[in-house]
């Protein structure tokens, strides 16, 4: 047993364990250490839209590393940085994006996000505006201003994170929100949202959106789509912001960027943004060593060039009509499954007890590994779990996904009522 590797949010007893590593992957599929093949229910960790393997994006990669290796946006500018910049701005919407910065990662983009806002603010001379407004249940990182702004307990005290200039309002919770910018909108400097937060899959409501935009034009805060999951297809727009009655101020791409072939986020923003800093000529001091790169950059081009050839967008409107009625079915057919959250190819299912209480979430972990058993590799959501099928999934792929879910939650019913056999009952 290999035992070097610290894997991230594993518990210690699992590391090492062959059946949790991974030796390849192609298409939606990825072959483990123990043998066998799973599909991928998750594509990757949200990032691998277009599925593992895309030979587009691998040449792209190899000609940029043999052709340029590695140049920086650090103190510098490369040719293929420009080109990628273009290209975003151009998928985002010329008509109100204009500039681009790279970073490395959503954490880290969320990061540049906090410190972009209040040090816009202070150059407009509004210097005491510094609070950055989360949702709760959300998610942003694990870096420690995403980690800070990041609304779900995840040991922010046990790691020092400072909190202080950091608020928190329910999802959807008009009411709340409002209540908030009334008392102290003068001291916000963004309001960061996901379109769908990340933990547990729940969308803002077509209200809420509307209130936060109202808001953002009566305080005077930069509203901040966090899209490092949504972006790129996975709810059936290039971004998922694309479909509010107007754009945010900054919008974080990350994951989906690369196809998952590349450590890389980028945060886009009006021109008008960028004006205060022209003006004085102040540095915006922010930067990240493999940001912006020439295989980064490359990656992404290559990405977008492939989401425009295979007709992505469309492929996961297709998708996630099917997986409504799919979803649907399983709802109404399977008692272990009390309901579905998300939109477009980011889903969650939540699951309940034979005795149709909500599935205890350290149990979670159990079920994923009944579902792994069963054939799929998905992860854990709130009482249940999440799945995020790759926008080139056949409509046979997705089905049996569904009913590696049941098979999985079924085996782990049987698991938890004690009877001999119960991972094999399925």
């Amino acid at each position: 047993m290999s035992t070097e590797v610290w894997p991230s949010l594993l518990e210690p007893r699992l590391h090492g364990a062959d059946e949790l590593c991974a030796v390849s992957a192609e298409g939606v599929r990825i072959r483990f250490e123990d043998g066998r093949e799973l599909l991928c229910g998750s594509s990757g960790l949200w990032n691998v839209n277009l599925g593992y393997g895309n030979e587009a994006i691998a040449r792209a990669c190899a000609d940029a590393l043999r052709d340029a290796s590695y140049l920086s946006v650090f103190r510098y500018e490369n040719t293929y940085a420009r080109r990628a910049a273009r290209a975003l701005v151009e998928v985002a919407g010329a008509e109100h994006y204009g500039r681009v910065i790279f970073s490395t990662s959503g954490g880290a983009a969320n990061d540049l996000v906090m410190k972009l806002a209040r040090h816009y603010h202070a150059l407009r001379g509004d210097g005491t505006r510094r609070l950055v407004v989360g949702l709760r249940d959300s998610y942003h990182g694990l870096t420690f201003g995403g980690f800070a702004l990041t609304g779900e307990n995840l040991g922010q005290s046990v790691y020092g994170v400072d909190q202080r200039l950091v608020r928190h309002v329910a999802p959807n919770a008009v009411d709340e929100i409002t209540q908030l910018a009334t008392q102290q909108g003068s001291r916000i400097a963004a309001v960061v949202v996901e379109p769908v937060l990340g933990s547990g899959a729940v969308p803002l409501t077509p209200e809420y959106v509307e209130t936060l935009l109202e808001l953002r034009d009566r305080h005077g805060f930069l509203l901040v789509a966090d899209e490092v999951a949504t972006g790129f297809g996975r709810t059936g727009d290039f971004f998922a912001s694309q479909r509010w009655p107007a754009p945010p101020d900054l919008l974080i791409t990350s994951k989906g960027l690369t196809n998952g072939t590349h450590a890389a986020a980028a945060v886009l923003m009006p021109r008008a943004l960028a004006d205060p800093f022209d003006a004085a000529g102040d540095v915006f001091v922010h930067g990240e060593t493999q940001a912006g790169t020439p295989v980064t950059c490359a990656a992404i081009l290559a990405t977008v060039e492939e989401m425009r050839r295979l007709d992505a967008v469309a492929s996961a409107r297709r998708l996630s009509a099917l997986l409504d009625e799919m979803l649907e079915d399983l709802v109404a057919t399977e008692p272990l499954v009390s309901a579905t959250t998300g939109i477009g190819c980011f889903r969650s299912i939540r699951l309940c007890t034979p005795e149709g209480e909500p599935l205890p979430q350290q149990e979670v972990p159990e079920v994923v590994a009944a579902i792994r058993r069963a054939g799929a590799v998905v992860h854990p959501s709130v009482n249940g779990v999440q799945i995020l099928p790759a926008l080139v999934y056949t409509d046979d792929e997705l089905a049996e996904l569904l009913d590696c879910v049941r098979r999985g939650a079924r085996a782990h019913a049987l698991d938890r009522a004690g009877l001999a056999g119960g991972s094999e009952a399925v």
